[in-house]
């Protein structure tokens, strides 16, 4: 039986970071899917090419400037899905899911928002609440769902370098973290925590404040598992070598990669 590797990566303009990316995964790391968020081009302007030379087919949800997600996979992909019926949802470029061997992969970018009481943190809830409305309905057809991506939420104290810092800041709301919370609870798990309870590990670093270089980091990026799917979780960690590359240049995120023994 053959593991296959997952990963989700917020790389904040794939034509800015594709050179990185062939890099990582000719030099670093091989990686069977591919989840990719904020790649702020249209469809027509995605790389198809590049992922094709490296092996992968890609599914492309793509907004001009903003937003966008895309799933490339060298393994087969079916019943690939980029409008979810639902206003809110389907407002701008931020989901794509695909089935792949037996499970349900969705991929998400949740909206940063804002500070409570504007229309970016009212936006950001009510997205919360349309997916998770769909994620139950998913669920209670598919046994085996990964629901991945940039949620723009850190969950715990353990998420931040600092809890006191980051009070009151966004992505670390009260009602933010709650909604995340509500979200995992329709049947998910954290695949990081249930195999790092007690670990601090960031994957966002603003840069600005150069904080890779001090790990002044948050955990925005989560693959999140079924029940039955997160048992076959054998490792899940978050690679560095893209975030602490001087040229060319990062992202502020880095990818978070999953291994399952069956999918």
């Amino acid at each position: 039986m053959v593991a296959t590797s997952i990963c989700t990566f917020n790389v904040n303009s794939i034509r800015s970071r594709v050179e990185l990316i062939k890099r990582w995964l000719t030099e670093k790391r091989q990686v069977d899917i591919l989840c990719l968020q904020e790649i702020k081009c249209e469809e027509e302007s995605f790389p198809f090419e590049v992922f094709k030379s490296l092996g992968y087919e890609c599914a492309v949800n793509g907004q001009k400037r903003l937003n966008g997600v895309a799933i490339c996979s060298k393994l087969p992909m079916m019943d690939i899905k980029k409008e979810f019926g639902n206003e809110v949802l389907d407002r701008e470029k931020r989901l794509i899911e695909a089935k792949i061997g037996e499970t349900t992969i969705l991929n998400c970018y949740i909206p940063r928002g804002g500070l409570e009481g504007s229309e970016r943190y009212d936006y950001k809830m009510e997205f919360f609440r349309a997916l998770e409305k769909y994620l139950k309905a998913l669920l209670e057809k598919d046994e085996k769902v990964l629901l991945l991506g940039d949620f723009n939420v850190a969950l715990t104290d353990l998420d931040v370098y600092d809890p006191d810092v980051f009070e009151g800041a966004i992505g670390f709301l009260p009602q933010e973290k709650e909604s995340m919370k509500r979200l995992i609870e329709c049947g998910l798990h954290d695949c990081y925590r249930e195999l790092h309870p007690r670990e601090r590990s960031f994957t966002w670093w603003d840069y600005r404040t150069a904080g890779i270089w001090r790990d002044e980091g948050m955990r925005l990026d989560y693959i999140l598992a079924s029940k039955s799917l997160c048992k076959e979780c054998e490792s899940i960690e978050v690679d560095l070598w893209t975030r602490r590359r001087r040229s060319p240049t990062p992202s502020d995120h880095a990818p978070v990669i999953a291994q399952f023994s069956v999918l």
